[in-house]
């Protein structure tokens, strides 16, 4: 079952080197994703499953490694030729900073962005029965966000972000389940394969989530967020 997950962004601009003039705005995102994946360490799953988007769908093992070089810092994360896709490199680079011992049992689960959201529920699902699974859903919200965002300015795109943002901290798999991905494509929203696989891993599940940080530099919305096992869940006492 799912135990827990952590939603944190891909941006290659969580890493100092990269943050240029928002380096305090990301300063706080930063943090709070090292917290949020802290709490995942903290309930000792059985493996902790790094999700997020690429051009295809495909799992790797615990030693797969992937740089940043394109994006124009030298950070290398994992060990030989680097594969990972950008979302997974940022996932590997969150689990390993301050750690002397490594990541532990995890593995790395790329999603198709353009996949349909009811493979990604499916995908989800069979993530959640791996034993007890956490998950560290790497997703962006919208970068049609401002004038000057990466996309073209939408007004509908503030909305659907805020929309994001209230499910994750809501917890509520069902409003992720029901995004549309066309909609999402057209308003740049990076991570909603990966959030789609989050909800089908949660369902059934009775979560508590809260979101740590928001931030919007550039015109792109980030989020840190938290969803824990309810307290009183039926699954919560067994654990």
């Amino acid at each position: 079952m799912l135990v827990a997950a952590a939603v944190c962004p891909h941006t290659p601009l969580l890493v100092p080197a990269l943050a240029g003039a928002a380096q305090a705005e990301l300063d706080e995102l930063r943090s709070a994703c090292r917290t949020a994946v802290a709490a995942l360490r903290d309930t000792s799953p059985d493996l902790l499953v790094v999700v997020g988007g690429a051009g295809l769908t495909g799992r790797y093992g615990a030693q797969a490694a992937g740089s940043l070089r394109p994006w124009g810092v030298a950070v290398r994360v994992g060990r030989g030729e680097p594969v990972l896709p950008l979302s997974l490199t940022v996932g590997r680079w969150l689990l390993e900073s301050g750690l002397e011992d490594g990541p532990g049992a995890v593995a790395f689960q790329a999603v198709a962005s353009a996949a349909e959201p009811e493979d990604c529920l499916a995908l989800g699902a069979k993530l959640a029965g791996e034993g007890r699974v956490a998950l560290l859903v790497m997703a962006d919200g919208s970068a049609c966000l401002t004038p000057r965002a990466p996309g073209h300015h939408d007004p509908a795109a503030r909305p659907y972000n805020d929309l994001l943002v209230r499910a994750v901290a809501g917890a509520d798999g069902e409003a992720l389940a029901a995004l549309d991905a066309a909609e999402a494509d057209r308003l740049w929203v990076g991570g909603r394969a990966a959030l789609q696989v989050l909800a089908g891993a949660a369902s059934g599940g009775e979560f508590a989530g809260r979101v740590l940080a928001e931030a919007a530099p550039y015109g792109v919305g980030y989020f840190a967020g938290l969803w824990e096992r309810h307290p009183h869940s039926a699954e919560a006492a067994r654990l």
